[in-house]
């Protein structure tokens, strides 16, 4: 039997060693971390993983360990197998950096996303939070995409005139690949 891949996702309390102790327990476990970011949402953490796990390790088990470490006891953790057949996928190379931020309003992110779609643009991270300013919730949006060269620069004029539009300040950088 082989290793297989699944997507670890972890969303607990955050506090101060919550990566340390899951990251731990997989080493332990002899589970190889792949991408994997984490990110505090609210009071929460959110840890996400694609990892490699040994075929002697059910999904089940590696779920019931975690919870048994200290604070996980009410953590939501799953752990799925990846099911995705071979296949093209969007361009996963980060081209630009860009960020919005302005009054925070309903659609704002459906409203940024979709420019992208118009230009064969992959968003390959996203990052919002809402920030309290002198009494205004300013909604800061950061976005890692990948846009073809020939489009780049239409696609940014297309996301700053839509951005204008909801009120947003557009600030973009070319990424050193």
């Amino acid at each position: 039997m082989s290793d297989y891949k699944a997507l670890l996702s972890v969303f607990s309390k955050d506090r101060v060693g919550l990566i340390s102790l899951v990251t731990g327990h997989l080493f332990d476990k002899g589970i190889n971390l792949g991408d994997t970011s984490f990110a505090v949402l609210g009071k929460g953490g959110e840890f996400t993983s694609v990892i490699d796990i040994p075929a002697d390790v059910p999904e089940s088990e590696l779920i019931e360990e975690l919870r048994t470490l200290e604070g996980m006891q009410d953590a939501d953790i799953d752990v799925r197998r990846f099911a995705f057949n071979g296949g093209d996928t969007p361009p996963t190379d980060i081209t630009h950096h860009i960020r919005c931020e302005g009054p925070d309003q309903p659609g704002v992110l459906a409203r940024l996303s979709e420019v992208f779609i118009d230009f064969d643009a992959n968003i390959v991270r996203l990052k919002s939070d809402q920030i309290d300013r002198e009494g205004q919730t300013i909604f800061v949006t950061r976005f890692s995409v990948y846009i073809p060269a020939t489009r780049a620069d239409n696609c940014l004029a297309a996301l700053d005139n839509t951005a204008s539009a909801l009120g947003q300040t557009l600030t973009a950088e070319r990424s050193e690949i």
